[in-house]
């Protein structure tokens, strides 16, 4: 299995840059110069080495310059909101889990400054994952139901971590099946609640298994079950959430890349083939398993299809959770 260590110098990219966004020249041979790749996690977390290693594809495949850039802050938002309103010229590019800001957005906030919908072109589809469903390896718990059965032994049942909206919504449900009362504890980054996981400061968390799946395999952290309700290939040892006994948890993260609405079709068709040639490759398959995710080759129509059938699914996983808009 690779390291954390060698994943991340297998996907390092150019250092983050400020990079001016001129109007797309007609006429101009794209690209024909640097492209901006925007991350909406932190650096050094899972995600943002997945964002990394296939921006780090895409210049090699277009011989120019894709550089990372990081903006942090408001479950994703703030990144999202920073593609809506670039300049849809080709040189901004969203590699993100829309399955989780894209789709579960517009639910669980009053306002967006952006349109999920409107204000993006999809270009592709890229991979798939579950969730994992983590707890410290100290606290006796292996198993959902030993860890239920701790949490309603606390006072108000405990305490959760929760940096994204999939694991917001894993959470709570879960609750919900078995009449947990634990409060959330936001966190800016997942890699802090992991910390504080560690440290017993919170009793449990949903994560993506990109950040977790070395943290588990050398003991840092126990995996209790995954938030698909089907055994994932890239993740055997780790029971579904069916095998797990919670039958109402079926989640899977898929990541996409998308651009600001009006850019070229030209250019979202030279971006569609680059990818998908970079997903079918053999390095980047054995590169997603080892972080626990399977290729998901698309095209712009099959990503606006997950886009439409999952705001259903989202709409009803939020009324369920009973959360309110924030």
């Amino acid at each position: 299995m690779l390291t954390r260590r060698a994943l991340v110098r297998l996907a390092a990219a150019a250092p983050v840059l400020t990079v001016s966004r001129n109007a797309f020249a007609e006429g101009e041979v794209y690209p024909s110069r640097v492209i901006t790749s925007v991350c909406m996690f932190a650096p050094g977390t899972g995600a943002d080495i997945f964002v990394r290693f296939f921006a780090k594809k895409l210049q090699e495949l277009a011989n120019q310059t894709v550089i990372v850039e990081n903006k942090v802050g408001m479950a994703g938002n703030i990144a999202t909101e920073y593609v809506a309103k670039s300049k849809p010229d080709g040189y901004t590019i969203f590699i993100a889990p829309a399955s989780s800001i894209l789709v579960a957005g517009p639910f669980l906030y009053k306002k967006l400054a952006y349109d999920p919908i409107k204000d993006f072109t999809s270009v592709t589809s890229l991979a798939k994952l579950p969730f994992v469903l983590v707890v410290a390896p100290d606290t006796g718990a292996n198993s959902v139901a030993d860890l239920v059965a701790r949490l309603k032994a606390k006072p108000d049942h405990g305490f959760f971590g929760s940096s994204t909206t999939t694991g917001l919504i894993a959470s709570e449900l879960l609750k919900q099946q078995f009449g947990l009362n634990s409060t959330e504890v936001k966190y800016k980054s997942g890699l802090d609640a992991l910390n504080d996981l560690i440290a017993h400061n919170i009793d449990f968390q949903f994560t993506d298994p990109v950040t977790v799946k070395e943290r588990i395999a050398d003991g840092r952290l126990k995996a209790l079950m995954l938030t698909s309700a089907e055994p994932f290939a890239a993740l055997p040892k780790i029971p579904s959430a069916r095998q797990a006994g919670v039958n109402n948890i079926d989640m899977i993260s898929w990541w996409s890349v998308h651009v600001p609405a009006g850019t070229p079709r030209p250019v979202v068709d030279k971006l569609t083939g680059w990818f998908n040639q970079i997903a079918r490759s053999d390095d980047v398959r054995k590169f997603l398993a080892n972080l626990g995710s399977d290729p998901l080759i698309g095209d712009a129509a099959l990503v606006d299809q997950m886009i439409a059938k999952e705001t259903k699914e989202w709409e009803t996983y939020v009324k369920i959770a009973k959360i309110e808009p924030q």
